[in-house]
């Protein structure tokens, strides 16, 4: 009983050793909560799987850095290319969508000229008056925004052995080293 507890208390001080260890070594990635996936329609990436040697893969992120969000479409690309145990990956078309909202957060003035419409009826008729009224609005508008969102989309074919010599084809490994966020020193 006594060897089980201490077997216990073991397996617990590594647990906790490799959990600090993991957290440690996370702390010190470089900005890599921009590269994350997706959850409910999020920022990050996700991919879709529309036949064996064929995938779409999204990024979305905040902001209009097309580069950035085409770099971590291309990252996400060639992991997918890899994790499925394929070589090389060729771009068979690219679209990048931004979606721009702009609040305006300054002081607003307004003059508005508005106008009573008064119906009066009678025994011989009726007669309609118009009666005018000015207004005068300011407002200052505190806490607008501005809010941008930018997603890249690649539809990708993969493969093994040699890379085929065409146009926009990637060497999985070499792209997903070079586009790797970078651990911060």
């Amino acid at each position: 009983m006594f060897k089980q507890k201490e077997e216990l208390v073991k397996r617990h001080h590594f647990l906790l050793a490799a959990v600090l260890t993991t957290t440690t070594l996370l702390g010190c990635a470089g900005n890599t909560k921009d590269y994350r996936e997706a959850t409910r329609g999020g920022f990050g990436y996700t991919e879709t799987k529309l036949s064996d040697t064929q995938y779409r893969v999204h990024f979305k992120a905040r902001g209009t850095d097309r580069a950035k969000a085409m770099d971590y479409a291309m990252l996400r690309a060639a992991e997918v290319t890899i994790l499925n145990d394929f070589d090389w990956f060729v771009v068979t078309d690219r679209e990048t969508l931004v979606d721009k909202e702009r609040v305006e957060t300054g002081p607003q003035f307004g003059f508005q000229q508005r106008y009573s419409r008064v119906t009066e009826c009678g025994a011989l008729g009726c007669r309609t008056t118009l009666y005018p009224s000015s207004q005068f609005n300011t407002g200052i508008f505190v806490g607008g925004s501005d809010r941008s969102e930018i997603e890249s989309v690649l539809s990708i074919e993969v493969g093994r052995g040699e890379q085929p010599q065409r146009e926009n084809t990637y060497d999985a490994r070499q792209v997903r080293n070079n586009l790797m966020p970078k651990k911060v020193e």
